[in-house]
């Protein structure tokens, strides 16, 4: 017998399946208990991260359109 906080699960394969209501309403318990363990950023934080990653973002796509373009003229150039 395996103990997952207060509730007593048999986990042996022969009497027990992965989906009975019993292990479903344990695994979702211990879901909503680690969930209640995360530390969420605030708004700022969260506001400041996705401005870097925009700028980021906008900075590779410039950087891989410029570098296209300039050996999509060398390739034209050469097979002219």
């Amino acid at each position: 017998m395996a103990q997952k906080g207060k509730m007593k699960v048999d986990l042996a394969p022969e009497t027990a399946s992965k989906f009975s209501v019993r292990r479903i309403k344990v695994f979702s318990a211990d879901v909503k208990k680690e969930f209640n363990k995360i530390t969420w950023p605030d708004k700022k934080h969260t506001m400041g991260a996705g401005g870097v990653v925009v700028v980021l973002v906008m900075l590779i796509s410039f950087y891989l359109a410029s570098v296209d373009l300039f050996f999509g003229k060398i390739i034209a150039a050469v097979l002219k």
